[in-house]
């Protein structure tokens, strides 16, 4: 992470300041063998969504995912929402992270954040404007989950099958 908003890099191991997540999970630093990836650092704001949805958009279609990107697209912005709120306890508010990894039979959303809550998942009532992001995330995809990449940053993470 080089500090600015809107920063786009190439992927790879970060060596020491990262932990090894379990091979093959796509989380964490980007193990060999994905064919595609895509960091975009964003300013944890509002906008902070629509830029990653937009993101999610055209990186897919330059990949030739087309058919992933409605899907993608409602995860990257769920996950992106939560970060942004789980980034409010923080003071400086830091930035937040969007990365995708495709290969050849799956796709990995990731969205990071640098606070140090974990993820709580709870049942919205009726009438709540609010609360439902994991549940659709679960709805739409194959399997998710969160992982602390390093001490400063935890990743949520979903995956869609290719």
């Amino acid at each position: 992470m080089n500090g600015s908003t809107g920063a786009v890099s190439g992927c790879g191991t970060r060596g020491k300041e990262t932990k090894q997540p379990e091979r093959g999970s796509g989380v964490g630093t980007a193990p060999p063998g994905w064919s595609h990836c895509s960091l975009l650092e964003l300013g944890s704001l509002p906008t902070a969504v629509a830029c990653g949805r937009g993101h999610v958009r055209n990186v897919l279609q330059e990949w030739g995912l087309g058919h992933l990107i409605e899907d993608a697209a409602l995860i990257a912005s769920e996950l992106l929402t939560n970060a942004i709120g789980a980034s409010e306890v923080l003071p400086h508010k830091p930035p937040i992270v969007l990365r995708l990894l495709a290969g050849d039979e799956q796709l990995i959303v990731e969205v990071w954040d640098q606070s140090p809550l974990k993820l709580r998942r709870f049942g919205p009532d009726a009438e709540a404007e609010c609360g439902r992001g994991l549940m659709v995330i679960e709805a739409l995809c194959n399997r998710w989950g969160v992982v602390r990449i390093n001490d400063l940053y935890k990743a949520v993470w979903a995956e869609l099958l290719a």
